[in-house]
């Protein structure tokens, strides 16, 4: 059985080793560690191994919270603490920014990090009807892997959640479409009062995917199920334009900025971030980095349904968000109007991946940018906005991201080609115990 040392960590979680001068990515290695390894799949420039037992443990591994730990492919760093996780998020960064972008901040900004169980507030679940595992499974997929893994509890979803696991196996397997209910998506939010923007009770929101119509039998066991449990049933027939509240039929869902006296109603199944907790303290972060000025004029895009889009209003400056989901820019505007900050806000659906000057000079006058991307990132945001010596160059430029090597390469553009500074850049810890790695940059001419 090969040994080897475990150098770093990769974008998935894993070890870094090498043995006879071939890449191995290792399952369970952390830095430091010296490992024996069970190869698991060969490739022809590397191999996928397991880390069978350790040597001189790195100071940071800590034994499993979770017992699907291994086998569940929601979590891949429970053998960390959270600081080892955060050293690596921050590593993981400052490497792509230095290797993609050919850039380095000037500064590192403290990595903002939460509560590191109980924080998912989002969250899809796989169903599986398994008479050879003892019946229907509820959970994410094992890890690389199609099938739903056997869980029972899970520390990353709310408490509340985790505990009802098993009681929404045996409520599935008394349904009549068991076998066609593939799918439960968990959104937590607020519930807001029917007027203002006072903050109301907590409310779990869960989206049942059917394939088939309900039978009466079926209704009235979710009725009771989410009598007993606290929660709210919804029902998605088809695509996301489908989902409607079923019991109570009047259930609403929202989630609060309380420092911007801001609140959001949102469909369950419309994009959120992951981790409320975390959320808050990313846009407060995001708006001083920003540093909006009343009167100015800031572009927000993938704007979404105004996650940073109200907030900047709110100090006073006239904000246009773009967003390229018409459904969500109809959320933006109708969350707008909710927080009276419809005069200082306006929404466009735009293709972003498309953008170009034409699109840029159709925004007017711009002062300050905020950006926010998916996974595919901001490249052509990013060779659009004005040059640093431009007549009217970009005050500051924030850039939030959920995927290091495009913010790298974005980067690169700004800096290299729009003559802008990366002044600062930092790791946002929104998904702990993963390898997920959210960021946030502040450039500036």
């Amino acid at each position: 059985m090969p040994r080897a040392l475990v150098e770093s960590l990769d974008q998935e979680g894993r070890g870094i080793a090498h043995v006879d001068g071939k890449v191995v990515f290792v399952e369970g290695g952390l830095p430091g560690e010296t490992v024996d390894l069970a190869v698991r799949k060969r490739k022809p420039s590397f191999d996928i191994a397991t880390a069978t037992s350790v040597s001189h443990p790195n100071a940071g591994r800590v034994t499993p919270r979770c017992p699907h730990f291994g086998v569940c492919g929601g979590c891949s760093l429970q053998h960390a603490d959270p600081s080892l996780q955060l050293a690596a998020k921050q590593r993981a960064l400052e490497d792509a920014l230095q290797r993609i972008g050919r850039v380095r901040p000037e500064a590192l900004l403290p990595p903002i990090a939460g509560p590191a169980w109980g924080y998912r507030d989002r969250a899809r679940l796989s169903v599986r009807d398994v008479p050879r595992k003892g019946g229907v499974l509820v959970g994410f997929h094992e890890r690389q892997s199609s099938y739903v893994a056997d869980m029972l509890e899970c520390h990353v979803l709310p408490p509340k959640i985790s505990a009802l696991l098993p009681k929404l196996r045996t409520l599935i397997e008394g349904l009549s479409i068991r076998q066609r209910l593939p799918q439960i998506e968990l959104a937590v939010g607020e519930r807001l009062a029917a007027v203002g923007r006072e903050r109301g009770a907590p409310v779990y929101a869960l989206v049942l995917r059917i394939l088939a119509p309900l039978t009466i039998a079926d209704e009235a066991r979710l009725v009771a199920f989410a009598d007993a449990h606290g929660v709210d049933f919804w029902l998605q027939t088809g695509g996301p334009e489908t989902v409607r509240p079923f019991h109570p039929g009047n259930a609403t869902l929202a989630y609060t900025l309380p420092e911007f006296d801001v609140a959001l109603p949102y469909s369950p199944t419309e994009f959120t971030q992951v981790n409320t907790a975390i959320n808050r303290v990313l846009v407060r972060r995001a708006i001083a980095l920003l540093d909006p000025m009343p009167g100015e004029r800031i572009a927000d895009f993938f704007c979404g349904l105004g996650n940073f889009t109200l907030p900047i209003a709110r100090r006073g400056a006239f904000v246009t968000g773009i967003e390229g989901s018409v459904a969500l820019v109809e959320r933006a505007r109708a969350n707008a109007r909710r927080n009276g900050l419809e005069s200082s806000t306006r929404f466009e659906a735009a293709n972003l991946f498309e953008f170009d000057a034409a699109a840029l000079d159709a925004l007017g006058p711009v002062d300050r940018v905020l950006i926010d991307p998916p996974r595919e990132g901001a490249m052509a945001v990013a060779k659009t906005l004005p040059p640093r010596d431009a007549m009217h160059p970009l005050a500051r430029i924030v850039y939030v991201s959920c995927n290091p090597a495009t913010l790298a390469r974005d980067a690169g553009v700004l800096v290299h080609e729009r003559g802008y500074r990366l002044t600062a850049a930092g790791v946002v810890n929104m998904f702990p115990h993963t390898a997920h790695v959210e960021s946030i940059a502040l450039f500036e001419p």
